[in-house]
């Protein structure tokens, strides 16, 4: 593959800042790697809707469809009208959220490595919300066997790839909600069968957001549905320094699209305060991502010069204030790009 176009947006509030920061070191990766990454901007969240009456315009739409993958910044109060939309549209149906311990970030342990695999696509995220007669409201909780099927499979070959205790807990709340999370749990024993290298185990999700705090460090691979995996990998987030440190990933059978996990945060927008690595951690999934779908090792050694930068800069506290420094989103961005640069690896 000669060129990737990737469909970027920008976000709202603090996003256009990290969208700059994390750009900046894409650019320094395409320098030192010979990759070429063909920006394409897309309009969608909070300010489109104030512009164009619309969170997500059709001709965003499209270029995010005519991308090889889409980096997106934290969008505001339409993100149900922008991201939920665009999983359901691209069947996005993995989100990929790692959470790890870096150097200079406040931690609970230094030994954190874990990464969720959270259903991306059913639950009561599909939105099926009723008001029945102004005094009674109902959700629909959607869960079928061929999405926990398919994220199942994908946590254990998570298990398989990391360097971790190639072990999968698997996270639900089948005692009470005995026909949904009874599937997803059925399914995911089932799915265990196939992989018998990879440890398997059970939490109800009380006792896994207790375990989370308490031992960490036993952790790695967390299957989960919908809305369990975006409570408790924000709540896994806090352990190792923040949403700020936390990337994440939505992947499908045939797109991808990469994003922080956190919110737009509009009262530090337009500070150059905010922590970047969110959406440069991000993006160095993202090339991980094209390297394995096009086999292009270029990207592979982009994403590991990436992360090594990272380590680098916060090292040597080149950082955002949050993390111990003095510089700006953008001088943090600029430092990690000079790393990479002079990497001599």
């Amino acid at each position: 593959m000669n060129e990737y176009k990737i469909s970027v947006i920008e976000g709202d509030g603090i996003g256009p800042e990290l969208t700059e920061a994390t750009l900046k070191i894409l650019d320094a990766a395409q320098q030192k790697f010979g990759i070429k990454l063909n920006m394409i901007y897309a309009e969608a969240g909070d300010t489109c809707n104030e512009k164009r009456g619309v969170p997500l315009p059709e001709d965003s739409v499209q270029k995010i469809k005519d991308s090889h993958a889409c980096l997106k910044g934290p969008v505001g109060e339409t993100a149900a009208d922008v991201i939920v939309k665009l999983r359901l549209m691209f069947d996005l149906y993995a989100n990929l959220r790692p959470i790890k311990t870096y150097p200079a970030a406040v931690s609970a342990r230094p030994d954190i490595d874990m990464f969720f695999v959270r259903e991306n696509t059913e639950d009561v995220y599909k939105g099926l919300e009723y008001s029945i007669d102004g005094n009674t409201t109902l959700c629909l909780r959607v869960i079928t066997k061929g999405a926990c099927e398919r994220i199942a499979k994908r946590a254990f070959e998570m298990a398989r790839l990391r360097n971790g205790k190639k072990k999968v807990t698997a996270i639900h709340k089948a005692n009470v909600m005995r026909v949904t999370d009874g599937l997803f749990a059925s399914v995911c024993r089932e799915v265990a069968k196939q992989y018998p290298d990879i440890v398997f185990n059970e939490l109800y999700v009380d006792a896994a957001s207790m375990r989370l705090i308490k031992q960490p460090q036993e952790f790695d691979v967390l299957c989960t549905c919908n809305m369990f995996g975006d409570i408790l990998s924000d709540e896994a987030a806090q352990l190792v320094g923040g949403l700020g440190m936390a990337p994440g990933a939505n992947i499908g059978d045939n797109f991808a699209l990469f994003e922080p996990i956190h919110g737009s945060a509009p009262n530090r927008a337009g500070k150059q305060t905010a922590n970047p690595l969110s959406m440069v951690l991000s993006a160095k999934m993202m090339l991980e991502w094209l390297g394995e779908r096009y086999n292009d090792d270029r990207c592979l050694k982009a994403a590991a010069a990436i992360e090594d930068a990272v380590v680098k800069t916060l090292k040597a506290k080149s950082t955002v204030p949050d993390l111990g420094g003095n510089k700006t989103t953008l001088g943090m961005a600029e430092a990690i790009a000079d790393a990479i640069i002079q990497d001599s690896g």
